[in-house]
Order: structure tokens, then sequence, then C-alpha cells
């Protein structure tokens, strides 16, 4: 799995807190950007830790997310206030066999033997199809979940904090866990008051939405 951030609002901390102090200021719009940063801070760092999150929208970050299983995708695409761009399977042929193993089969010898000799022979039936003549938007239907994808996504810094609240938890699936982690230690780099405390609802909100008693992050 590669993470990159490849773009993001300019100044992704000033606006948010600007907006912020047009709510409760006589101060015209075109005067907050007067404000002095040390200001600016303290408000966006007290609206954040009061909950309002609703000016951070303002900013908005782009990840480059590659070498990823389409079942991932299928997650991530359920986040619906976001900006999805994600690699065709009608017109991209993916000759090559490009696949996510689950690290409990790469633990197993036997069952990641299993696996991939279930990928080759995928891979195998895909490339006769494409032989013969049938078109990639239909040949495709073979191809497994865990079939590698590249997707482009935007979100608003509100967004999220939503998608780590729930997807950085320890019950999330593994691997869209992992994306999430990742994309949490990008914007953190340019984001940090936005972003200080974000993670999973356990640390967020102090409460458990799984009430997984067992989990060692939960609330005590």
């Amino acid at each position: 799995m590669n993470v990159k951030l490849i773009g993001f609002t300019p100044n992704p901390e000033k606006l948010p807190a600007m907006a912020a102090k047009l709510t409760h200021s006589k101060t015209k719009p075109e005067d907050l950007d007067k404000s002095s940063e040390k200001e600016l801070k303290a408000i966006l760092d007290h609206v954040v830790n009061q909950g309002h999150t609703s000016v951070i929208e303002h900013t908005c970050f782009t990840f480059a997310i590659s070498d990823v299983s389409r079942s991932l995708t299928h997650q991530l695409v359920r986040h619906r206030i976001a900006s999805y761009a994600q690699q065709s399977q009608r017109y991209v042929n993916l000759n090559d066999p490009c696949y996510v193993t689950p690290p409990k089969i790469i633990k197993n010898n036997i069952m990641k033997k299993a696996y991939d000799q279930t990928m080759e022979n995928i891979w195998s039936q895909y490339n006769k199809l494409i032989e013969m003549g049938i078109p990639a938007e239909d040949a495709r239907f073979v191809l497994p979940n865990a079939t590698c994808t590249n997707i482009i996504v935007t979100m608003n810094a509100r967004s999220l904090m939503n998608f780590f609240e729930l997807r950085c938890c320890q019950h999330a699936q593994w691997e869209i866990r992992q994306l999430a982690n990742k994309m949490l230690k990008e914007v953190k780099k340019i984001a940090p008051t936005i972003f200080k405390k974000a993670g999973p609802a356990c640390k967020t909100k102090k409460i458990c939405p799984e009430n997984k008693k067992d989990c060692p992050l939960y609330p005590k």
C-alpha cells in the first residue's frame, strides 16, 4: 500500500480559523486576514476541542492511493462526502497478476500456496478471455476482490475526522484501518491543530461504538 498526500487547501488551518472568528465577530470577511497567526490558532484549537467542526470543511486534502484491493475501495467509497477517481477495469487490461494477500494467509505457508495458485488460475482465465476477444469490461467479471487498484481521494477535514473515527478503530477491517492510519499521519504534518486529537471514537469521544469491552483501547 502506498499513500501520498498530493494536494491540500492553501493555509489549511488559517482558513477554518478565519471562518470560526467570523461567526462571533463584527469583523468583515475581507479583514479577517489581518488577524494574528497566534489568535487564529487559538480560535481553531478552541472550536475543534468544542466539537464545532463545521468550519474545518473549508479545508480539503487529496490523496494518491495505490496497490490496495478492490475490497478496500468498496469500503472507502461508502464515505460519501468525498470525491473519487479510480483506475478503471473497463479500459485498463490487467494482464499481470496483481493482488493483495491478507496477513493471516501470509503467515500460513499452506494457505499462502493455495491462495497464490488460485490467483494464478484466475489471471490465466482472465487473459484467455482477453485473447478470445472478450472486452476488458466483461473479462473483469472473473477478477477477485483482492485485485490491486489505484485511486485518488479528496475529502474535507470534517469528513476525514469522521473517517478516522470509524476506520482507525481496532475493529475496522485491517486493510482500511492501515490506510486510515497512514492518511492520518500525513494530514497531521500539514494541519496539526485540526487533527491533534483525531483517531478512533474511543480517543475522540471516549466512547466505543462497537461496545467491545475486550478491546485494549476501550474507554475506562
